[in-house]
């Protein structure tokens, strides 16, 4: 079986739903940059193609007159198990798949999740929490005293400690 991220299973599975297998309009659980890396990915691996199209639900790119839009091939439908598609067949169309209810958290969020704590981070524990470089993610807490938050520093034995205060 074919290996997938989640954001080409997704991409792939709506695809199979709709009768035209056109990828567009993007599924509303993908960020679109992320989903742009995930259709390149599929397209390099034969799974999805960039075909004219006339609907306009399903434009990907425009030259000049001309809309293109980017379709599941068969071997996309069968690197998710969907099988062949019947356009005339109500039963051939797979059920929805749910969407993960999983809400993906940034690195930011993740930072200030970190700095939010009672005992707050120290430096590397934020560096093994983003996998940043020491000097990233010191240029990371800079930026958050710049968009206004208050990062108190203390000592945790010898190591600095950074702190959000608690909003009241």
């Amino acid at each position: 079986m074919m290996k997938l991220n989640d954001a080409q299973r997704v991409l792939l599975s709506a695809a199979a739903q709709r009768d035209s297998g056109s990828l567009y309009p993007l599924p509303e659980v993908l960020a679109a940059g992320r989903a742009d890396k995930a259709i390149a990915g599929l397209v390099a691996r034969g799974l999805a193609d960039e075909r004219e199209t006339g609907d306009l639900a399903n434009v990907y790119r425009s030259d000049g007159d001309l809309r293109f839009g980017m379709f599941v091939t068969a071997a996309g439908l069968a690197a998710i198990d969907a099988g062949p598609k019947h356009v005339d067949s109500v039963d051939s169309v797979p059920a929805p798949l749910a969407a993960p209810d999983v809400k993906r958290l940034s690195k930011s969020a993740a930072v200030i999740s970190l700095l939010r704590r009672d005992t707050g981070a120290t430096l590397g524990e934020l560096i093994e929490a983003t996998g940043w470089l020491p000097h990233t993610t010191r240029a990371a807490l800079t930026g958050l005293r710049k968009k206004g938050h208050a990062i108190e520093r203390s000592k945790r034995g010898d190591a600095t400690c950074y702190r959000i205060e608690a909003a009241s």
